[in-house]
């Protein structure tokens, strides 16, 4: 089932004008196609990434161009213009579109000393680069790492918000008592529900935590997954980092909001994101039916069976009833965050890490390892379709495992057991996948693959078999790679393309630090720099970073309160979609308060479209460049692996 993408907004959904505070002028958001750039393309272009390569890692830029330029040279000219390198331009990659029907490789690997830099192309054809830098890692990504964190910053939801470029006010304060609903139905298609909702229990305090997307969604299934990978930069982070600390911190602190131990009730998601109803009681406006800043719905006056009643007094789901079994994927990665959290927090706040781990077994043990056809991830499930399990449930228990064994707890030995049950399972069933949103086992085999090198209990699962898997989920991108022009090994006809591709340079780092392996090393750089620049748009997919970045995210927040010429106040570190299939742009978001953005006509980025694939810069356009938390903690997993060298690497001898 495709996936919906994080948080869409319906495409001809009912507009709501906004301000700050207040909604007013119902009218109907009509879609607008995409036009086309009415620019002539330059005969050739040179694309590199944009933020730069340290010192000594492979570097390739791209040339592209409408016939083939074998015979050209390039030149790179450092900051004050003397040339500093200079070579032949590479083999063609392949034909991109019908306008460039050759990229050539530029290798800068010789390139070694730091400082700011462009290429030049000569010859039968002529381009310039963007400026790039050579520089350590630290240094290159340590910015990026931040601008991520401040993206979280602007996420947040509640009272405990930071203002940042956004000017975020405290918003959702009646999350402090929603009301628990039961598990909505929907039609067929997802659409339409087929009843009211019917309230179960409440009040509860769900309030907090971060905005799921460039809506105002709040959802378990995602927060734990951004939470986890959150946790795991700030593990492997050498030193410091006290801005990601608060951030893993208020992402915990929600989930803690969403599981009642107590009672033994895992709650899945705030706000309703579909709403209608056909049964006569009227119109039940959704999240994705208004276009606002989040305060505006705190400043509502409404009362039960007002419209926009469950705007403000947003509904409360339910994983399962209390005490009954939960999701499996929802229990495995759940219980992987708090076991992360409890493992960050043994040495210095004990008392703390006990609960903390005691919260994660209690989840971990009321996972459903019989589910049916659909997991819970998301009402309606088309949000955030989900097909693996397994890898969730080793998530989960080789987090407990770590955690046991850092609080020596008797029970870690049990756990990497099942950890080495389930990533058997995984690994021998059909719904195998690569590190992202749906699938964890990269991180999973990462650790259990470390317990079972320092001895770890005999499990059904060898280190070997799990390093087999990290190596056949990298094959496969580098598979794709070999036949991409950019050597891009996600798919980019298909959503989330370029959080799928973070999680192949984030995969790469973790084979590096198990094996001591470093034959995928280059191949990490490459995804890098294709998500920086180094593509057939030239664009960064990460706001902020590089000379041209997404300006007009499908971001509410930034589109109302930010600046819509990508500078200034901008939703920095915000990671995008990125290009989708050419054929799903044809129809963009429009509400009657959406700032228009860009503001002139026609698509730029139109000319570089090919293969099938296409991306737009436009607040209309959530199928590229639609922000989102799963995204963004992707990127700063990533972006984290590659600034701490894999010092501990272990050898993988058995």
């Amino acid at each position: 089932m495709e996936k919906i993408g994080a948080g869409v907004i319906g495409m001809t959904a009912v507009g709501v004008a906004t301000t700050v505070l207040a909604v007013c002028c119902i009218q109907s958001a009509q879609g607008t196609t995409a036009a086309a750039s009415t620019s002539a393309a330059p005969r050739a272009v040179v694309r590199v990434d944009q933020v730069g390569y340290t010192s000594g890692e492979a570097k390739q830029a791209y040339l592209m161009t409408s016939a083939s330029a074998s015979k050209a040279s390039f030149r790179v000219r450092d900051a004050s213009g003397k040339e500093v390198l200079s070579g032949k331009v590479g083999a063609s990659t392949g034909g991109w579109n019908s306008t460039y029907k050759a990229v050539h490789t530029l290798d800068l690997s010789r390139l070694t000393e730091p400082g700011d830099y462009r290429v030049e192309v000569f010859g039968p054809v002529s381009a310039t680069s963007p400026q790039f830098h050579i520089a350590p890692a630290d240094e290159l990504f340590g910015k990026l790492i931040q601008d991520n964190v401040r993206f979280f910053q602007a996420q947040r939801d509640g009272a405990n918000v930071v203002p940042t470029e956004l000017r975020r006010k405290p918003s959702h304060l009646a999350d402090r008592q929603a009301t628990v609903y039961d598990t909505p139905a929907y039609d067929a298609d997802e659409k339409v529900l087929l009843a009211p909702l019917k309230p179960v229990d409440g009040p509860v305090d769900v309030s907090g935590g971060w905005n799921d997307a460039g809506d105002f969604l709040k959802f378990t299934h995602t927060a734990s997954y951004s939470t986890a990978s959150l946790l795991l930069a700030q593990r492997a982070m050498p030193v410091g980092g006290k801005e990601l600390a608060a951030e893993s911190r208020h992402g915990l602190d929600w989930l803690d909001k969403m599981w009642d131990d107590e009672s033994r009730t895992l709650y899945v998601q705030v706000g309703l994101g579909k709403g209608d109803t056909d049964d006569g009681s009227g119109k039940i406006r959704s999240d994705h039916d208004i276009w606002r800043l989040p305060e505006a719905d705190d400043a509502l006056q409404v009362k039960p069976g007002d419209p926009n009643y469950l705007i403000k007094h947003r509904p409360v789901f339910r994983a399962a009833p209390p005490g009954k079994q939960i999701s499996p994927n929802l229990a495995g990665r759940v219980a992987a965050t708090f076991a992360l959290a409890a493992q960050l927090d043994a040495a210095d706040n004990p008392d703390r890490a006990h609960a903390e781990l005691e919260k994660a077994a209690h989840i971990y043990e009321l996972a459903n390892t019989a589910p049916g056809d659909q997991l819970v991830t998301a009402f309606p499930h088309g949000f955030y379709p989900e097909a693996s399990w397994q890898d969730d449930m080793e998530f989960g228990a080789s987090e407990l495992a770590l955690a046991g064994q850092a609080l020596g707890d008797n029970r870690a030995a049990d756990w990497i057991k099942q950890a080495g049950h389930w990533a058997n399972q995984y690994i021998n069933s059909d719904t195998k996948g690569t590190l992202g949103l749906g699938d964890v086992s990269a991180l999973a085999h990462a650790d259990l693959a470390k317990l079972l090198n320092y001895g770890a209990p005999n499990t059904e699962v060898t280190s070997s078999q799990l390093v087999a898997d990290l190596k056949r989920q990298l094959d496969d991108g580098s598979s794709r790679a070999a036949r991409d022009p950019f050597r891009a090994g996600a798919v980019y006809t298909d959503f989330d393309s370029v959080p799928h591709t973070f999680g192949l340079a984030a995969t790469a780092q973790l084979y590096h630090r198990v094996t001591g392996d470093s034959r995928y090393d280059a191949f990490a750089t490459q995804q890098r720099n294709w998500t920086l620049g180094a593509n057939a748009w030239g664009s960064s997919f990460v706001i902020g970073a590089g000379t041209t970045f997404p300006h007009c995210p499908e971001h509410q927040a930034a589109n109302l309160a930010g600046d819509l010429d990508g500078e200034g106040d901008i939703l920095l570190g915000g990671v995008v979609n990125g290009p989708n299939a050419a054929a799903k742009l044809k129809d963009l978001n429009s509400f009657p308060a959406m700032r228009k953005c860009p503001t002139n006509q026609g698509n730029p980025f139109a000319a570089f479209d090919g293969r099938g694939s296409g991306y737009m810069d436009h607040v209309g356009a959530w199928q590229t460049v639609e922000s989102a938390d799963d995204f963004t903690a992707t990127a700063l997993l990533a972006f984290t692996l590659s600034t701490s060298t894999p010092q501990n690497a272990e050898a993988n001898t058995k």
